[in-house]
């Protein structure tokens, strides 16, 4: 297909001192944190490190392609990780102790710190985020700004009940499921989505639910929450659980937007988030 398309035109370069010359590609490497070799990919030039915290199966590659192509390079040096027993950061295989979103969050501090950043932003989704508000939590003197979508700070009976929706995933939609089964290969994502729903599901059995309630008022860094109000896996009330328990922090809603918001309204996100850091 690409070799039926015309050859694309260079635009022509306007002069805007060195930042013409930026480098914009991706690099991918391994570097060896708390045990194990965490996979991440690195992009931009800029003095602003931002850390990109995927969702649950998740991988830069999968979850951020608009955002390692399109975030201001001459701004930002972004790094896209795979936690641990995601993406390429297997082995080891992936597990859900009670623990796994602490476990995640230090990986993802570590892994910052292996690679020589002295402090940086965190942008979490979805499961993703619920790391980067323990991360911010538990460093602040780390962590710059926070920005966190599709993230919850508890797990609801209501929760579950959707999460036991997702448990099967011969019922999830081609799109969804295609580039996780090539990544994977179908036993590993079936077996690792169904371990995820028994994982995520135990929190409800806490008091109130609790994921990392206690820990919200304890995050003293500039963050910003946006929701999708059209968000199947996540209801709004978490959205705003989480505004209201961060000092300061502010609440963009997205009327249109679902739980992959960043990626089918990428242009929005990607300014909205810029903007902010």
């Amino acid at each position: 297909l690409l070799q039926l398309q015309p050859p694309a035109r260079a635009a022509p370069l306007t002069p805007r001192g060195p930042a013409a010359c930026y480098g914009t590609s991706v690099t991918s490497a391994k570097i060896h944190v708390n045990g194990v070799h965490l996979h991440y990919q690195q992009t931009g030039e800029g003095s602003h490190a931002v850390l990109l915290l995927p969702g649950m199966l998740g991988s830069g590659q999968t979850d951020f392609g608009p955002q390692l192509k399109s975030m201001n390079k001459q701004h930002f040096t972004v790094v896209a990780w795979d936690p641990r027993g995601y993406g390429k950061s297997i082995p080891p295989s992936r597990d859900f102790p009670p623990d796994f979103f602490e476990r995640d969050a230090k990986d993802a501090v570590d892994l910052m710190q292996a690679l020589k950043f002295k402090k940086f932003s965190l942008l979490g989704w979805s499961d993703g985020g619920i790391t980067a508000l323990i991360a911010a939590a538990k460093y602040p003197n780390l962590i710059h700004k926070l920005v966190v979508w599709g993230a919850n700070a508890s797990v609801t009976q209501e929760d579950v009940r959707i999460y036991n929706g997702i448990r099967d995933v011969s019922k999830w939609s081609e799109k969804v499921k295609k580039p996780l089964e090539e990544m994977y290969g179908h036993k590993y994502f079936a077996e690792t989505c169904e371990a995820w729903v028994d994982g995520i599901s135990r929190f409800a059995e806490n008091s109130s639910g609790n994921i990392c309630q206690q820990l919200l008022p304890d995050i003293k860094c500039p963050t910003f929450i946006i929701h999708g109000e059209k968000d199947p896996l996540v209801p709004q009330a978490h959205a705003e659980y989480i505004h209201k328990h961060i000092k300061g922090s502010r609440l963009l809603l997205m009327p249109e937007g679902k739980h992959n918001l960043h990626l089918r309204f990428a242009e929005d996100f990607n300014r909205e988030v810029e903007n902010f850091l």
